[in-house]
């Protein structure tokens, strides 16, 4: 098992490209199982859910050829619509095969997800959703059985609470209906505006792209005809790095980037005194001397994202005053905070929010990843602390993260890559 060795250093310097989003990267995928035709795809991460959803695509009997420079999806040669626990357990987001599988199909069966240990995430949204347009649902051993031999039917669906998944998941399903599906209550997130520009692009008619209220006009079972098309800019990678530069006092440039896609995190940054040069896809940070204590509360789009609440607690620990750091989506997204206080940080949690008395001198020490984006934080944390850091268990990163070591080093960071 790989594990990473960081050693705090003084200051970053260069610039990191950005790939593209892990996030808006699998539902395009899911997305292939809509189309009559072979659709190629640019701009995938190199990253292990991307390779793990392909593989849950190859077993159901697509074609599918991963390449940095472009990848191909061909799923006219799918045979069964079994999707298995083997490959579904380590990843939450193979339950977006399930919408489009059961509108192309009529039946299908995916296993109840896993993924990374953050709390609660059901899927009950979907499966009362597919209800409403008329499936059949029942779990058996595991497994969610869905059938609707006549179709789906368009519908009005209210979700209780946001969910970006259960959005996507959703417009895939009501893309090949009968009628129309109206969605209140819809995640606005990039990555679901995107796959829905697709479709749309693609003879499948949606208002409201980008708004709470979706209206999918659903093809009453034909096919589509998807042309090729190019995965957005990973938001949270680039904020990652920005945090990196923030962390450690650095000037740096993410380049193939999309600013607006940033507004809630760039404000963070300011906040806490960073400044920026901003163009059409790049942002430079210019760090602070002093960096200012700040509150953060975490919601959906376009608000404070989840995924970046771990990288700002590891930078807040180097701020001078309290930060109160409150996460509203995921009732355990705090399992980094012990790790960061075995370095020395000063944390204490109450509840769903996270107190960090800064400014806390950190010291490397062996400590372990415990889902995607407290390894990150793991790593930043790393970059500035005394001595040396070993980041174990570093296979949750490796689902989301393309190359962060190899990006790090470009720029200065000490870290490399070792075997247990």
């Amino acid at each position: 098992m790989d594990y990473l060795k960081a050693k705090g250093i003084k200051s970053l310097s260069g610039e990191i490209e950005i790939s593209g989003a892990k996030n808006a990267s699998l539902p395009l995928i899911a997305m292939t199982i809509l189309a009559k035709n072979r659709v190629d795809i640019k701009n995938l991460p190199d990253v292990a859910d991307i390779k793990t959803l392909l593989k849950l695509l190859s077993n159901l009997g697509a074609s599918c050829n991963y390449e940095l420079a472009g990848t191909t999806v061909d799923t006219s040669t799918i045979n069964h619509t079994k999707a298995t626990y083997d490959i579904v357990k380590t990843m939450r987001a193979s339950i977006l095969v399930l919408g489009p599988l059961l509108t192309r199909f009529g039946h299908c069966e995916v296993s109840l997800p896993g993924g990374c240990a953050i709390g609660q995430r059901p899927v009950d949204l979907h499966l009362k959703a597919l209800e409403q347009m008329g499936a059949k649902i029942e779990i058996k051993s595991g497994y969610i059985e869905a059938t609707a031999p006549n179709g789906l039917k368009g519908c009005e669906i209210i979700f209780d609470k946001i969910t970006v998944t259960g959005t996507a998941n959703i417009v895939m399903a009501a893309a090949l209906a009968h009628g129309k599906t109206t969605i209140t209550n819809a995640a606005r997130e990039p990555e679901v505006v995107q796959l829905c520009e697709i479709l749309n692009a693609n003879g499948v008619k949606i208002d409201g792209i980008g708004t709470a209220i979706l209206t999918i006009h659903g093809t009453s079972g034909k096919l589509l005809n998807i042309s090729e098309f190019k995965v957005i800019p990973d938001r949270i990678e680039a904020g990652t790095y920005l945090c990196a530069g923030a962390i450690t006092k650095s000037e740096l440039t993410i380049t193939k980037v999309e600013p607006k896609h940033l507004n809630s995190v760039l404000a963070k940054l300011e906040e806490m005194g960073c400044s920026f040069t901003i163009t059409d896809s790049t942002i430079t940070i210019h760090p602070t001397k002093t960096i200012k204590p700040v509150k953060i509360v975490t919601q959906e789009y376009p608000a404070f994202p989840t995924d970046m609440q771990a990288q700002f607690l590891a930078l807040a620990t180097q701020a001078n005053g309290v930060s109160i750091i409150e996460e509203r989506l995921f009732e355990n997204r705090f399992m980094h905070v012990s790790e960061l206080q075995r370095m020395g940080a000063d944390i204490s949690l109450n509840g769903n929010t996270a107190t960090v008395n800064g400014k806390s001198k950190l010291s490397g020490t062996d400590v372990m990843a415990t889902d995607l984006r407290a390894s990150s934080a793991l790593v930043l944390a790393g970059l500035i602390a005394n001595g040396e850091t070993n980041i174990h268990r570093i296979y949750h990163l490796d689902r989301g993260y393309d190359k962060l070591e190899q990006k790090l080093k470009q720029v200065g960071a000490k870290i490399e890559r070792l075997e247990e």
